[in-house]
Order: structure tokens, then C-alpha cells, then sequence
């Protein structure tokens, strides 16, 4: 068993209120933490749990009321590297934090860490109080529309042996090379990318939507509206993932919130947050 890295925050209980969280090297936490359950969240690529360009930290405001378990998927954050990132061994990783909590917990994905999630949550369903996904890379959904089957064009068309890139030339290429600002490369920041560059595509991934659908927990799908975004970035990324987002919410019945921008949990933190918290609400009155 690969032992994660996870980041703790559970501040329901801080007499002090200095917010201050915890780290936990496995995530092996029981219990709910404050008044509801934990919450257990899957980061996207180039990032980890707790990091604040990319991450969930402003998402940290939840922890007034649960425990949040943000994991470090294998290769990223603090947790051992792997010789190739999977999103069915993220899923199968899910799995086994969720049978951890008492009583299940909410789960939140973003991006790959979606497309993990979404995996998860329709494997045990039973471990699971709610599930919200944001911008989930579950292309399965929409294989059939024009955006997302030109987006697999592009992908065969630059198939083949790539020429060697070393990390941080990968990471200005996706974010300079699209008019994005590209982040300090740190070493954590470099070590994200280069796992990144070894994940297996998500294009490869055939998720099955009715186990969650049948579920009885709520859901909710969260989309950026991407009109602000440069235009390189909304054409290549945005597009598909809008068409995903809605295909994966209506494919699993959730509420879809679009959201201005196209990084909604840390451009629109208190919105996200927000939403969640409703969710989370809604979980806890239909177990009540």
C-alpha cells in the first residue's frame, strides 16, 4: 500500500481561532470533525492539495465546520513519487481514504483529480455523502461532440515520440505558450510537472456515469464560463471542458453552477465555497 500525503484542516474546534491545520502523513483520519462530515479532495495537474495557485487553500474557510482531507495524489505534494500517475489507481487511492471516515464523506475533484473522483464515487458509492466536480476531465461523457472529438484529433495528430522537455520548459509552455502567468518554479512546483507529463491521458479513461446517477447523495458540477480567459487557453481547454461539464452533469444528475473565470475555486473562492457548503447541507438533511 502506497502511503499519500495528506493535509488536515479542521479548525471547528480552534479556541484560539488561529486557523491553524495539521498535517497527516497517510490520511488515515476517522471521525467527522466539526458539524458535518469530512470532506476528501483531488487536486488537478501541476499542483497538490494544499497549494495556493492551483490547489484547494481557499477552500480552507470549510474547515470552520469539517475536517478536510486534501490529498496528495502519487508523484505530487508530499507524497511518493510513482513511475506513471493513473487515474485508476487515484480512484482505487480514493476509495480507501473514504472507507477511513465514519460514516463516508464528501468528495471534490478537480480536473484529473475529478476524473479520479467520479471514478471513486461510482465504485463505493456507500463511502460517499456527496460528490462536486469541478471542471472534471471525464471526456468520455462528450466523446461524440465536435469540440471534444477535435480536441482528440489534435491529441492523435501530436502523437508519436515527443522531443525531450525538461519541467520547466514544459510548465512555460502551458502557461506562457496560452497567455497564462506562469508560477514561481519551485522544486515542489517542478516535481508536479513532471508527474504531470507522465499521467496516463485522461482521454483513455471510459467512466461509468449510472452508479453515480443512482447514487442517492446529491451532486454538483462547477464550470468556469472561460470569457475572460486568453484565447488560446479558452479554445484548446475551455471549450472541451465547458462541453464536459455539462455532459457529466447531466449524465450524473447534478446541478450545474457556472462560475465567471476559468479557475473557479481560486477565482471565485467564496462562490465555490459557497456552493459546497450547500451541497454539504443538503447531504446532511436527506441523512437526517
Amino acid at each position: 500500500m502506497t502511503v499519500l500525503h495528506v493535509t488536515v484542516w479542521d479548525e471547528s474546534g480552534d479556541e484560539g481561532g488561529d486557523g491553524s491545520g495539521r498535517e497527516s502523513g497517510d490520511g488515515g483520519v476517522a471521525g467527522s470533525g466539526g458539524e458535518g462530515a469530512s470532506a476528501v479532495f483531488a487536486h488537478n495537474i501541476f499542483t497538490w492539495g494544499s497549494d495556493e495557485t492551483y490547489g484547494f487553500a481557499a477552500q480552507r474557510p470549510l474547515a470552520d465546520r469539517h475536517r478536510l482531507l486534501l490529498v496528495d495524489r502519487r508523484g505530487y505534494g508530499g507524497s511518493p513519487d510513482t513511475e506513471r500517475s493513473d487515474f485508476d489507481t487515484d480512484a482505487d487511492d480514493l476509495v480507501e481514504l473514504l472507507a477511513r471516515q465514519a460514516g463516508g464523506a464528501h468528495l471534490v475533484g478537480h480536473g484529473n483529480g475529478g476524473l479520479a473522483a467520479v471514478l471513486a464515487a461510482g465504485r463505493r458509492p456507500d463511502l460517499v455523502r456527496s460528490l462536486a466536480l469541478i471542471q472534471p476531465s471525464v471526456f468520455s461523457a462528450a466523446a461524440d461532440h465536435p469540440v471534444v472529438a477535435e480536441l482528440y484529433r489534435r491529441v492523435r495528430d501530436g502523437a508519436g515520440a515527443p522531443e525531450p522537455v525538461t519541467p520547466e520548459r514544459f510548465l512555460r509552455a502551458s502557461t506562457e505558450g496560452i497567455g497564462l502567468a506562469m508560477p514561481e518554479p519551485t522544486a515542489q512546483r517542478l516535481r508536479a510537472v513532471a508527474t504531470s507529463m507522465r499521467e496516463r491521458p485522461v482521454w483513455e479513461a471510459r467512466v461509468p456515469l449510472e452508479p453515480v446517477r443512482a447514487a442517492p447523495w446529491p451532486k454538483l458540477v462547477i464550470c468556469g464560463t472561460w470569457e475572460d480567459a486568453p484565447e488560446p487557453y479558452r479554445t484548446y481547454v475551455g471549450e472541451p471542458l465547458m462541453v464536459c461539464a455539462e455532459a457529466v452533469a447531466d449524465g450524473v444528475g447534478a446541478r450545474l453552477l457556472r462560475v465567471p473565470g476559468y479557475y473557479p475555486h481560486t477565482q471565485q473562492p467564496a462562490a465555490v465555497n459557497a456552493a459546497l457548503r450547500e451541497l454539504w447541507g443538503r447531504s446532511a438533511g436527506q441523512s437526517g
